[in-house]
């Protein structure tokens, strides 16, 4: 692994190497720079290079800090506006804040010596610092660290980071308009807005290129989101000490053990005024007004402002949300064409006509739901029932769930070409995820004790060798997850022991209850209990939410990741795999379990030999499946959203009570700052598991219930404003962070995408009564006329009601009945193959089993089809990538060569003129001679 100077040193390290000092920290002997983090076009720095950087950095920064020290006290604090950015001078800006307060605890006075220490070392590594004693702050017991990063300190850690920086102004011609764009210019946003600087070529930074980059004013050349970038970078790496014998380093750590209360880049201004000095950009300001707030949600987003103020990694995020929402619109629109055809034909639906029928369903005794307990009962006592089912148990059920088939495979290939698109806009091309994780994290450098040489680059690296004791930990661990996993299963199987319990109960209670009698009809036995039941279930999701949420973090901090894109990689399989089973594990139940292992009458099935299991009702599961849907889905997104908008605000007004007492001038920009919410390292990926649950809703099962896209449409419309207004009114500024991609979201779409289509096939074959009724049309329907005539009948089977046993029989059986049905397809009591399967029975599971073999192999190969049709990157793409290597490549090598030819010059002039003093001295040894 390559280093930058020597082989086991970083920045950092020589800055404290040259004062003569110990390393302090784990970082300073195992610190690795990546070859991803040097420039591409440069061999890295020499060892005399690298040793002299710091200290030639410290020494300009030196002189620098005590000139302005001198201008510091010439100036009136009163005289300074407190909703400021910058140092107190009003020149140097401020990069990043370090909060602390005093502790007068016995470890008060080891927290102390840690920030000495630490901000010793930053000062080492060219930071400067400037300290708001706690007199100045508004509740006058926190105090506030400003830094800033000079101009060597940002040129020498963008070459390390490789950033790009640009070189010349685009001049690749833009796309040729749309004729038709005038249609999209109420939705468009101001051209400044949507693009608030040009496009530029760009090359890696290096130091000793300075004059090939677009440097018009060092003070604004590196832009505030890729300072606090560089800051972080140090910070996260900066040494404080040894502690019981171990090597103390990064603001992580000092953070987690209470030595600082936050660390926070700075909003560049408020979000409702602009601000009045005018080096602010106010940019915040701008997102706020056109796009933070809800009445803008027609509007596009300005991707660009958000990601020049914010990063790529949140750009992408917002980006890849807005896309999302857009192809929802056209899901939305058919799911809702489908639930319409449902809507108008109900009444032409003539297995609910039957059902109604008094003369039909009003004539057929169904047999007791439960045992002992429930009554027979009239088929007909679930008319409104079955016409509701008809609404999403319909011929368009089936068109819908291809189709959504098809809409995902297009949703994630054109997602591929939005990406590519941004990739080349925002100069990723050349990104790789290993090259932006090129740090190791902190943590696991931390864990390193031998080094070894990589089979690539030949170079010594980094590794941690793992132990008998380490795998005993990873499989403690590994087994307290499946136990997690477990604990989720018990709970679902709690709730269908709750849903079997309490059915017999609400069939009493209704049956005898008069002032039900009105909605009886709606709210039948089976549909109040699948109401209760989901409503608990959504409760316990919730909460086991809350707690493997800590637990999966806990889990994978123990196991020391190497990369930042390990350790999230790691986290997201752990919580996706917990919130698949938490969230779907119900819906799963309804839809291919509920009703298919009832048994017949005399003999049912019992789970744990005491609760007889669930039967669907005489119209489907699917509208029980539909309910279920709804709660948890809905639950979810109005939960969600009281927790990513209301909760934070009740904080931040709780903070800031006091503080609305004082006077504007008096409450500066870091403390505004300081008591805004803490973003965290993971709040995307909350944002992102939050959406990728949804999309697991309304892709594997959507064909229960049509009208899910559109709740999930409506629900990211808010969405969107939601996350971009908390992220700019609510929280403190994001670490800037770069990313080309959703990372490994995309290989989790993916995968729900091609499980989608099993489920969906599953659900029209065995939850809705699709595949009875085209069985019973074609094959059993004995009136040409009207062919569904008589299936109500044909799909139920007879029981004589004097071979119930006594454990079975109903305790009441007032009118005598002889006879009663239930759900089945088997022979009836006079037949010599008395209740055995009829050939109706075989001939529907072999149509079932046909039906999802052809549905899945017809959506297998379109999907297939298309995602081979449409290319990941669009031509135009391609060719303007390729342009702009081009260019680069030309402008580098042009830099190069008039470089080369005026160094070549100098040498010449340089060996003429001593050629002449040669000449000279010559001539004058003669005369003297002479």
């Amino acid at each position: 692994m390559n280093r930058v100077g020597k082989k086991d040193e970083t920045l950092i390290e020589m800055g404290l190497a040259n004062d003569g000092e110990e390393s302090n920290g784990p970082l300073f002997e195992n610190l690795s720079i990546t070859d991803s983090e040097l420039p591409s076009n440069s061999e890295g720095l020499s060892t005399t290079e690298t040793t002299l950087l710091i200290s030639d950095l410290q020494g300009k920064a030196g002189r620098r800090y005590n000139l302005f020290l001198k201008q510091r006290l010439r100036i009136d604090k009163r005289h300074q506006s407190k909703d400021s950015v910058f140092f107190r001078d009003g020149v140097r800006r401020i990069d990043f804040v370090l909060a602390y307060v005093d502790d007068p605890k016995i470890e008060g006075e080891k927290k102390v010596e840690r920030r000495r220490e630490f901000e010793h070392n930053l000062e080492k590594a060219g930071l400067e610092l400037e300290t708001e004693d706690k007199k100045e702050s508004d509740n006058g017991k926190t105090y506030f660290v400003k830094i800033h990063a000079p101009w060597e300190v940002l040129i020498t850690y963008a070459e390390v980071l490789s950033i790009k920086m640009p070189i010349k102004e685009n001049d690749i011609p833009c796309t040729a308009e749309n004729p038709l764009d005038w249609i999209f210019w109420p939705f468009r946003l101001p051209e400044i807005v949507m693009h608030p600087e040009p496009d530029y070529f760009t090359a890696p930074f290096s130091k000793e290129r300075q004059e090939l980059y677009l440097i018009e004013d060092e003070n604004t050349f590196f832009s505030p989101s890729v300072r606090n970038r560089i800051v972080f970078y140090i910070l996260t790496r900066c040494p404080y000490g040894t502690e019981e014998g171990k090597k103390k380093f990064g603001i992580k750590r000092l953070l987690n053990n209470g030595t600082y209360t936050a660390a926070y880049a700075l909003h560049d201004c408020q979000y409702w005024k602009r601000a009045n000095d005018p080096k602010c950009e106010n940019e915040r300001y701008t997102l706020y007004r056109e796009w933070a707030r809800f009445p803008r949600f027609f509007k596009e987003q300005p991707l660009d402002l958000i990601r020049k103020y914010y990063g790529e990694r949140i750009g992408i995020y917002f980006a890849w949300l807005g896309f999302y929402t857009e192809m929802l619109f056209f899901a939305a629109i058919v799911g809702l064409i489908c639930f319409l055809y449902g809507a108008f034909t109900m009444n032409e639906n003539m297995s609910s006509q039957e059902i109604c029928d008094s003369e039909i369903g009003g004539k057929i005794i169904m047999c007791p739901l439960c045992d002992q307990k429930c009554d027979y009962w009239r088929l007909n006592s679930t008319c409104e029932s079955s016409e509701y089912s008809h609404l999403f148990d319909n011929v368009a059920t089936l068109f819908f769930a291809i189709f959504m088939g098809i809409w995902v495979t297009l949703f994630l290939e054109f997602w591929k070409r939005r990406q590519a698109r941004l990739e080349y806009e925002w100069d990723l091309v050349d990104f790789e995820e290993e090259q932006q994780q090129l740090q190791l994290r902190p943590e696991y450098e931390a864990k390193c004790t031998q080094k070894r040489k990589n089979p690539v680059t030949q170079e010594l690296e980094l590794v941690k060798r793992k132990t008998l004791h380490d795998y005993g930990k990873l499989s403690c661990l590994y087994f307290g997850i499946l136990f997690w996993i477990f604990l989720i299963i018990a709970s679902m199987i709690a709730v269908i022991v709750y849903r079997l319990a309490v059915y017999a109960a609400f069939a009493s209670i209704m049956e005898n209850a008069q002032t039900l009698q009105p909605i009886q009809g709606i709210l039948t036995p089976q549909l109040a209990t699948s109401v209760t039941a989901s409503c608990l279930n959504f409760v316990i999701i919730m909460i086991l939410n809350f707690l493997y949420e800590r637990i999966a973090i806990w889990i994978t901090d123990m196991e020391i990741p190497r990369t930042h894109l390990e350790y999230e990689n790691r986290l997201t399989m752990k919580m996706f795999l917990f919130q698949f089973v938490n969230y779907y594990s119900s819906c799963f139940y309804v839809a291919f379990f509920k009703g298919k292992f009832v048994g017949y009458p005399g003999h049912y099935t019992y789970m744990f030999d005491r609760w007889r299991n669930e039967e669907c009702d005489p119209a489907g599961c699917l509208i029980e499946l539909t309910t279920q849907l709804t709660i948890i889905m809905a639950g979810k997104q109005i939960w969600g959203n009281i927790q990513e908008a209301i909760v934070p605000w009740i904080r931040n007004w709780w903070g800031r009570r006091k503080a609305s007492s004082s006077p504007e001038n008096l409450y500066s920009r870091w403390e505004q700052d300081h008591d805004l919410q803490n973003f965290g390292a993971l709040g995307l990926f909350y944002e992102y598991l939050e959406m990728v649950i949804q999309f697991g809703f309304i892709t594997l099962f959507v064909a229960s219930f049509p009208l899910a896209p559109l709740l999930a449409l409506m629900n990211n419309i808010l969405e969107i404003r939601v996350d971009s207004w908390k992220l700019t009114t609510q929280f403190r500024r994001p670490v800037a962070a770069k990313a080309h991609s959703i990372g490994v979201w995309q290989e989790i779409l993916n995968g729900m995408a091609i499980l989608s289509v099993v489920t969906n096939a599953f659900i029209v074959a065995f939850t809705s009564d699709m595949i009875p009724r085209l069985v019973y049309y074609y094959a059993y329907s004995m009136d040409p006329y009207s062919p569904m005539s008589g299936y109500i009948n044909d799909s139920l089977s007879i029981f004589q009601t004097s071979d119930f046993p006594d454990k079975n029989r109903p305790d009441l059986n007032p009118e005598n009945f002889s006879t009663c049905r239930y759900r089945d397809y088997r022979y009836p009591p006079d037949h010599e193959r008395k209740y055995a399967h009829t050939m109706q029975f075989w001939h529907i599971l072999a149509a079932k089993m046909a039906f999802i073999i052809i549905m899945e192999h017809v959506v297998f190969i379109v999907k297939f089809f298309v995602a081979w049709m449409i290319p990941d990157v669009p031509a135009e793409v391609k060719a303007k990538i390729k342009r702009e290597k081009y260019l680069t490549q030309k402008i580098l090598h042009e830099y190069e060569l008039n470089k080369l030819k005026q160094k070549l010059c100098e040498n010449r002039t340089t060996a003429s003129m001593e050629k002449e003093v040669i000449a000279t001295e010559g001539r004058v040894e003669l005369s003297d001679v002479m």
